[in-house]
This record gives C-alpha cells, structure tokens and sequence, in this order.
C-alpha cells in the first residue's frame, strides 16, 4: 500500500490509539489481525489503543506499512497527545494553586512592572513563578524556605510570608543587577566607617555614594519600597558567597531610621552567618544576632563614651545637638532619633532636625 499524503492537523489532540481504533475499524482488520501484520504482540497493540502504552518510532514506522499513514504522522499525533496530557495535568495543578497565588501582592507587582496583569488565576499562578524564577510552588517552597530566618516582629504590624518573600526577590532582582567586586570583609568595614560620614549629606548624593563604596566591598545595596502587609525596615543576606546584599525600606520614612537599619544590616553582613537570611522587624523578642546587631549599629554611630556626655546635658536643646552631631561627624537627625528611642526626650521634640523622605510614586 503506497503511504498517503494525508496531512495531520486535528483541532485538539487526539488519543492515537482511537485514530488506530478507527483505521483497523475502515480496514475490517481486528486487533489480533493488525498486530501479526505488524509483527508485533496484541497485547501491545491493545495496550496502545488503550493509551497505556506509548506509540514509539519503531511502531510508528511499521504502522505506516501496514496502514499507509507516515510514521512522522503517527509520532505527531503521539507527542501532541502526550504533550496534551502533561498540559491539563498542569493546568488542573496550576488552578489548584490560584488560591495561593491570591496570597501574593499581585496587584503590586503588576503596578511596578514586572508582569502584565494576569488574565486568569492560572495565568496569575504562571507569572508569580515565572517572577521567583522557579517551576512550582513546591519549587518556591524549597527555594524560599524561611526556617532560617531572624525575625524581628512589630507588636503593631506582622508581615506576611508572602510579602516578605515578594519584597526580597525584587531585592534580589536589584542586586542582580549591580556589578560589585567580590566580597572584602576588610574592605567593607572601611567602607561602613566612611559612609558612617556622608550621613552628613543630602541623602541623594549620601546613597549613591554609599552604593558605590558597598559595590566595591562586594556588597549590593537594594532600596525596595515596602509592601502591604509588610513591616519590614531591612534585611541582610548573601545573593552567593562573594556578593552580599543590604536591602532597606525606609519605611519610617526618615533618614537617620534609613541610616541606622543600613549600618544594623551592615553588621550581619560583618558579624553573622552566610547561610542566614537577616529580617528586621522590630519585636521584643530579639534574638543575640538581632542584639548584637542594634548595639554594634548604635556603638557606630555614637561610641559609648559620647552618648553618656550627650545624655547628661540638660536642656537638650537644637543648638545642643547640632554642635554634637557635628563633633561625632554624622547626621543631627541620627541623635535626635536615638535619643527618642532611648527616652531620653519626647518624640515630639526636635523632629525639625530629622530629615523626611518620600518614596517617588
């Protein structure tokens, strides 16, 4: 029998083993019949038909012997159909998924630009993970596993899963993105201490060049806009083992809680593990590391020595501050900010020495 021209362009896939079902039912050939013709088992042929066994090259080619249609044929319709399976059974996982997807700011994230908006909840669930860079949610699970995270929770404010997940892959986005020397430890900590100096300046010129001096230590310096749901100042973590990251928020929207979370993530980056992912989110529950972490920042900032001058001075006044802030070589906005969190003043006082920011819109 010569092979047909016949060309294979069915509308949705089809099960080759009904296509065989119909060619022996137009030839009269019954299985047992077809499978001597073939020289195969009828077990196998039955199986095929079936669909509990695949229709492989060599089959497809004594099919195409026996029935005159092209063996690339057969192959075609067995891979659009096995293709086909593995699509539904993935677009029944994927809908089953949207709820968890819901979870996520998605809104958010189509509002910054990194997906267009999801016309589907299976299409939601696509672009959420295609965002993480990861095929499943089991995928995300593992990857984005927070058993080792430090948190620091708000009695006011707790901070989902989720969001904080979200906000650090766009930190990580952003980290991505900076080329930075490999990670130098020494080079780092001469580098904290000179940016310990341009709190000083406008903070537009005082970040760039903090990012410069962190990129050249080996460090990424991401600023991400907080998230809903989110009550987060800043994380510290290691993108590899030669690229660290400091992520910050300025969620409080002043530049000495700006500065004070950079040098507080600064020291997880110098003191603590590689392997840990640093949240700071402020609870009564610190751990040693969160601790260790406010103390080395507040020592930084204001030695010891020079906090218990500047606390037995009294009436703490502009002028006072100014000309101490001075002395120190960092911002007036930075004492006023400690000396509220310390109660030694009222937060009420002296807040026209703290710089507001606002993220742009």
């Amino acid at each position: 029998m010569s092979k047909s021209s016949y060309k294979w362009k069915p509308e949705y896939p089809i099960p080759p083993g009904l296509v065989l079902q119909e060619h022996l039912e137009a030839r009269g050939y019954s299985q047992a019949e077809f499978a001597r013709r073939c020289g195969r088992s009828p077990k196998l042929i039955s199986e095929i038909i079936a669909g509990k066994a695949p229709l492989e090259a060599k089959t497809a080619l004594q099919f195409e012997k026996v029935l005159g249609l092209g063996a690339d044929i057969w192959i075609g319709i067995e891979s659009q159909y096995r293709l086909f399976l593995v699509q539904e059974a993935e677009a029944k996982k994927v809908e089953a998924e949207a709820e968890w997807a819901r979870s996520f700011p998605i809104r958010e994230l189509v509002k910054r630009d990194c997906f267009s908006r999801p016309e589907s909840d299976a299409d939601c669930v696509s672009k959420l993970l295609a965002f993480f860079c990861v095929a499943s949610r089991e995928a995300w699970k593992a990857k984005y596993s927070y058993a080792s995270v430090a948190y620091r929770h708000s009695p006011k404010f707790t901070s989902s899963e989720e969001a904080i997940a979200t906000w650090l892959r766009l930190g990580e986005i952003e980290a991505e993105q900076q080329e930075c020397a490999p990670y130098n430890k020494g080079q780092f900590q001469k580098a904290v201490r000179r940016i310990r100096g341009l709190t000083r300046e406008p903070i537009g010129n005082a970040l760039q060049q903090t990012q410069r001096l962190c990129n050249e230590a080996g460090v990424a310096l991401a600023l991400v806009k907080p998230l809903k749901k989110m009550a987060l100042s800043g994380a510290a973590w290691w993108l590899s083992p030669r690229k660290a990251v400091v992520q910050l928020t300025a969620r409080h929207k002043t530049a000495d809680h700006l500065w004070f979370s950079f040098f507080h993530e600064a020291a997880h980056v110098l003191l603590h593990s590689k392997k840990a992912i640093f949240v700071d989110e402020k609870n009564g529950n610190d751990t040693e590391q969160e601790s260790e972490a406010n103390e080395w920042a507040s020592n930084l900032l204001i030695p010891k020595a020079a906090w218990k001058q500047i606390t037995q001075v009294s009436p703490l006044s502009a002028k006072v501050v100014k000309e101490f802030a001075k002395e120190q070589g960092i911002a007036p906005g930075i004492v006023v900010g400690r000396l509220q969190h310390e109660g030694v003043i009222d937060w009420s006082r002296l807040n026209n020495l703290r710089v507001r920011l606002e993220w742009d819109s």
